[in-house]
Parts: C-alpha cells; sequence; structure tokens
C-alpha cells in the first residue's frame, strides 16, 4: 500500500477579488496544493503541491481557490514543474504580479472526482476519514479524524472517547482498508497502543 495517494488531505486556497468570493465549496473537494509565491510579472504562480506531480492541477482543469473561509472558482491555463517541487501555473483572469500575490497562501482544492483513479492497493486519505480501526484480533480501536506526514511515513490519527492512537501506515501495521465496511485492521506492532 503505498503511503500516499492518499497524500491529498488538506484543503484551501486564496482569491485575489472580494467581488468573485463564494460561498464555502460543496462537500466533495479535496485540496491539492498550495500558492506559495507569485513568479515574474505577467500573474504566475509557484504551486506547491501535495502530492506529486499533481495531475490534477492541469490545464483546463477547473478550481477552488480557497483562503481565511473565502472560496472563488479559477480555470488553470497552464502548469508545468518549477524547480524540484513547485509548479509554475497561470490561471484565467490572473494577468499581472499583483493579482498573482493576492492569491499567495490560498489552498488550490478539486472535485473528488476530478482526482485520478486511485489502483487497487492505493486510497486517497479523504475516503479513510471516519473509518472505523480495529486490531487484527477485531479490538476496536476507534475512528481515523486526520492523517499528517512525519517526513518519514504517513499517520493516522485515531480516536475513541477516552483514547488517541497515532498508526504509521506502513505495510508492517495497515492488514486491510475495507471501503465497503469503511473499516481499517491493524497488526500493532510492540509498543504501538501502549
Amino acid at each position: 500500500m503505498p503511503p500516499r495517494l492518499a497524500r491529498i488531505a488538506r484543503s484551501s486556497s486564496r482569491s485575489s477579488k472580494r467581488s468573485e468570493l463564494t460561498t464555502p465549496p460543496a462537500a466533495g473537494t479535496v485540496a491539492v496544493g498550495e500558492i506559495v509565491s507569485a513568479h515574474a510579472l505577467r500573474g504566475f504562480v509557484r504551486v506547491r503541491p501535495y502530492q506529486p506531480p499533481a495531475p490534477s492541477i492541469a490545464a483546463g482543469r477547473e478550481v477552488l481557490l480557497e483562503r481565511g473561509g473565502a472560496h472563488r472558482t479559477a480555470t488553470v491555463v497552464s502548469a508545468a514543474p518549477h524547480g524540484r517541487t513547485l509548479l509554475l501555473v497561470a490561471l484565467r483572469d490572473v494577468g499581472d504580479r499583483s493579482a498573482a500575490e493576492a492569491l499567495v497562501g490560498s489552498r488550490i482544492m478539486v472535485r473528488t472526482e476530478d482526482l485520478p483513479p486511485a489502483a487497487d492497493d492505493e486510497f486517497y486519505y479523504h475516503e479513510i476519514e471516519d473509518f472505523h480501526v480495529e486490531t487484527t484480533d477485531g479490538t476496536p480501536l476507534g475512528t481515523v479524524h486526520e492523517t499528517f506526514s512525519t517526513g518519514l511515513n504517513d499517520v493516522l490519527v485515531v480516536r475513541n472517547d477516552t483514547r488517541e492512537y497515532l498508526i504509521p501506515v506502513i505495510t508492517d501495521v495497515i492488514r486491510t482498508i475495507d471501503r465497503a465496511a469503511r473499516r481499517i485492521v491493524i497488526e500493532p506492532i510492540p509498543g504501538l497502543l501502549e
């Protein structure tokens, strides 16, 4: 199970014009990257994708930009790799540096149906929120509340009424992700549940 096709759990973005702000996004969107800076003078922005190479940020794609609770739609005109970890993105109606700078800090969100399909042994983290987690012997641990990355591997934050568990997303621990039953089965390694 790859540690992160499911690395797309965050979501947000920014707007350059208050008059274009809309209501909060509908359910069914997920953040795929963040605008980190303006580039040059013609309105390009540098984007840090949450899951490189970010196939969801592509020319012609309509995205939702969110920052500080405000949202607006935008259309990607072009997107290309920029350096080792960034994308250089042009958005329709963002034609100068000032407009691009106004978007810095925005998260870029896409509709979940616009995400590339996951392989049989892959998943997206937003898919497993609220899944029930239990051990291979049937002991219930709680539900998935969030995920985060340690840099070495990703971690599921599993909570119940009295306790929180941090479950590493590694093949030695995660045994089954049953989407139909909304259940994850883990094999605890020594010390994991103490």
